[in-house]
């Protein structure tokens, strides 16, 4: 019997609640978009996901969630960290903008079903990003490859910066393979956002998403080869494809990876390290390491921290990073005690990838894409409605 889907509107939520976390910086675009203009559009679009929310869930009808709730107490660290006002004013907005952030995926809890239909809205939602990204490339590919990025793909529609782009890339592309493996999407739907993202992925030179790729899909095929002959096969072919690319390919494989950079800055992590010395070095209160500064733009020195963790420490303090090690526990706890399923494989790749990506990605303490990664893993890992299903006729539109 097929899966009763939720109202379209959802998705429609789901999509806004992306757009307000793409950002508001990165590589020069097409048509000059001022900073508060690109502000404007990402904070309106979070307010609008919430009133659609609240809208389409008037009686607030949730259901428990150990991930949102465990992100709630990290809400609440934040305000206690921000309240000071020892990074400024910008905290308690960033605690606001958090707070709509959280009540919103706390609305959108009806439909968490254990379906994937919030895994189609995020392919679908990422999907029209990069399709933005390809038209910037087409139209002015001198601006889609910027000397400040080294010639690395970026957005020229919308400024979003290389990691962004091989992160949305890497994110559908893994999601859509699982699809088709698990028969939920035909082939040529599937090779129409893999192919092209994967495309997109390599422009971008993004070791970050490529490696949180191949982990996430090597982690998800080991969670299905005992249930599904097409994922041994899957895997089989992709076991010889890497390796034979890491013997016949190394040289040119070595290459892309470093990017054009010297063996010290490479082994700098791009200068990272630097950063996070200087951040685990500088003195702080008591109070400091329990809770942090508060919510800042991820950034220390005027630098930015490129890393969950450290970056959670600074802001949230050793709570903070508590509560994360928490919540991501949960998820991979219970995805293990999840049967073997294509819901279980796409929540498996979800949490591979981000906690691969958290240890020099920022992200994971904050209203992030990375959270968003995250609520569709729980939301795939959902025992079943607590709604009555017959409240959705076939059209996908609530009586």
């Amino acid at each position: 019997m097929d899966e009763p889907r939720p109202p379209k509107l959802v998705g429609a939520a789901w999509t806004l609640l992306i757009v307000n976390t793409l950002g508001s910086t990165g590589a020069q675009t097409v048509i000059p978009l001022p900073r508060s203009v690109s502000q404007l559009v990402t904070m309106g679009s979070l307010m609008t996901a919430f009133v659609l929310a609240l809208l389409l869930n008037p009686r607030i009808r949730i259901r428990p969630s150990a991930y949102l709730l465990l992100l709630t107490f990290l809400l609440v660290t934040s305000v206690v960290a921000s309240a000071d006002l020892q990074s400024g004013l910008g905290a308690l907005f960033r605690c606001f903008r958090f707070s709509v952030f959280l009540a919103t995926l706390w609305l959108l809890t009806r439909w968490w079903d254990g379906g994937v239909a919030f895994v189609r809205h995020h392919i679908r939602a990422y999907g029209a990003v990069l399709v933005t990204v390809a038209i910037g490339l087409v139209v002015a590919p001198g601006k889609a490859f910027p000397d400040i990025y080294g010639g690395r793909l970026s957005g020229a529609v919308w400024p979003l910066t290389p990691p962004q782009v091989g992160q949305y890339a890497a994110v559908i592309a893994g999601l859509s393979l699982l699809l088709w493996l698990a028969r939920r999407t035909d082939r040529w739907s599937a090779l129409a956002v893999v192919v092209p993202s994967l495309g997109l992925l390599l422009l971008t030179h993004t070791r970050t998403a490529t490696l949180g790729l191949v982990a996430g899909l090597a982690v998800a095929l080991g969670s299905l080869l005992l249930t599904s002959v097409r994922a041994r096969k899957v895997f089989a072919w992709s076991t010889l494809v890497v390796g034979f690319a890491a013997v016949v390919l190394a040289s040119a494989l070595e290459a892309w990876f470093l990017r054009g950079q010297s063996a010290d800055n490479f082994s700098s992590l791009t200068g990272r390290a630097k950063v996070w010395d200087a951040l685990l070095d500088a003195p702080r209160s008591a109070f400091g390491y329990l809770f942090g500064v508060g919510l800042t733009d991820k950034s220390y020195a005027g630098l930015p921290i490129d890393s969950s963790w450290l970056a959670v420490y600074h802001e949230q303090g050793f709570i903070g990073i508590a509560l994360v090690a928490l919540f991501l526990l949960v998820l991979v706890v219970v995805a293990m005690l999840r049967p073997p399923s294509p819901q279980r494989a796409c929540a498996l790749f979800l949490i591979t990838y981000c906690l691969s990506a958290s240890y020099t990605e920022a992200g994971l303490g904050d209203a992030s894409p990375y959270l968003l990664h995250l609520a569709v893993a729980a939301s795939l890992l959902a025992r079943g409605p607590d709604i009555d299903r017959d409240e959705f006729v076939p059209g996908g539109e609530a009586r």
